[in-house]
């Protein structure tokens, strides 16, 4: 039996050779690029034990001009990624993965455009700390801001104002993202949309998402085998600013309509700054303030977190760079640290991170890539563009 992804698959390769072979009078770009990285983490409690691993992602691109106001394009790339680390007791463990990283088309003019296909949806004001992180999952930490895409289709439009309006629907993507613990019903869609606009020397948005989630399969501690799926619904305010130094904040409001979820209702707040001090290069900080609360009632108390996170970030040079970005845990009272050296060449990018975490990650438990960062200790990463 075919699975919706792989007839959709079928429909963007098809659609892509007919793009190629098209009236070659019309103007085509065709590029092939893509991004190597190798990488190795060594954890003080594990020093015989370090973990390497390889990521390539190749990308291949054409666009195309259809007239002097309208243009098509496709992207398609993979995400061909594997592991390995040396234990004592179990022997060499290894793990690989070959998946679509990114495969969709887009027609588009100079205020519209349509993408359809897997793709990276992401908005918002928040950069550390992002309550919106509703389709990604986009670790600052991460040198390499992989992540995972959605398949749908996404339509924008741009207004002569800087207003915009995005709306979108999405199929077949039954795995959790963004910030979900709970997965979405299969072969059910979800829709939602986006509207923001200018506000003095900034702009605001309002968002919007629905969807139907399977508590069965998702919290298997609960006896839900009456119900089949649960709707949930969405809605955000955010919005940014500048008056010399960068605000923000960003706000969003989360309801799974069932009496039986212990917490249905979830709130999500972020408030930040940025600025650049005149010293020496520029140092650039970033700060965000988060709150996370589950509660039963909309407006009532119930489980929550609170976590800060500063950026800071120094150029040393034209080729190096220093960053480094912490996080506290004010409930479990825990200091999160990342400090990353970067010498950046015209293709070559060389990181070497030190992180000094607790054990137990309770920031961004959804991100698989925590269990590397726990702990005490140091990565190496090469990365080469071509």
């Amino acid at each position: 039996m075919k699975t919706p992804h792989s007839r959709f698959s079928r429909f963007m390769i098809v659609g892509c050779l007919i793009l190629v072979s098209a009236n070659s009078s019309s103007s085509q770009t065709l590029d092939l690029k893509g991004l190597l990285s190798g990488w190795v983490t060594v954890n003080t409690e594990n020093i015989s034990e370090p973990q390497f691993g390889l990521y390539y992602i190749p990308e291949f691109s054409i666009q195309k001009s259809l007239s002097q106001n309208y243009a098509l394009d496709f992207d398609f790339s993979l995400n061909i990624n594997g592991t390995v680390r040396p234990q004592a007791q179990e022997g060499i463990q290894t793990s690989g993965d070959i998946k679509l990283y990114r495969m969709w088309g887009r027609f588009s003019s100079s205020r519209f455009e349509a993408r359809l296909g897997l793709q990276k949806i992401n908005f918002g004001s928040a950069s550390l700390l992002r309550p919106l992180m509703w389709f990604d999952r986009i670790d600052p930490r991460d040198p390499l801001q992989i992540t995972d895409g959605v398949y749908g289709l996404l339509m924008r439009y741009y207004f002569l104002n800087n207003a915009n309006i995005w709306i979108w629907g999405l199929y077949g993507n039954n795995n959790t993202k963004g910030w979900e613990f709970l997965s979405t019903k299969a072969r059910s869609v979800e829709l939602g949309g986006r509207f923001q606009h200018p506000v003095g020397n900034g702009e605001m948005a309002l968002t919007y998402h629905h969807r139907q989630i399977d508590p069965n399969q998702s919290l298997p501690g609960l006896d839900l085998t009456d119900v089949s799926s649960v709707p949930e619904n969405r809605f955000a305010l955010d919005g940014k600013w500048d008056i010399g130094i960068g605000l923000w904040f960003e706000g969003a409001l989360t309801h799974q309509n069932s009496e039986q979820l212990p917490y249905p209702w979830q709130k999500a707040v972020t408030v930040g700054f940025d600025y650049t001090f005149g010293l020496g290069n520029g140092l650039n900080l970033t700060g965000e303030y988060f709150v996370y609360t589950s509660s039963q009632e909309a407006l009532g108390s119930g489980d929550s977190m609170k976590f800060s996170a500063l950026s800071m970030n120094y150029p040393l040079s034209t080729l190096d760079n220093l960053s480094c970005i912490f996080y506290y845990d004010w409930k479990n009272k825990n200091l999160y640290s990342f400090l990353n050296w970067r010498r950046t060449y015209d293709q070559w990018i060389i990181n070497v991170i030190g992180f000094w975490n607790p054990e137990l990650f309770q920031i961004y438990q959804n991100l698989t890539e925590n269990n590397m960062f726990a702990g005490k200790g140091i990565q190496i990463m090469v990365i080469f563009n071509h």
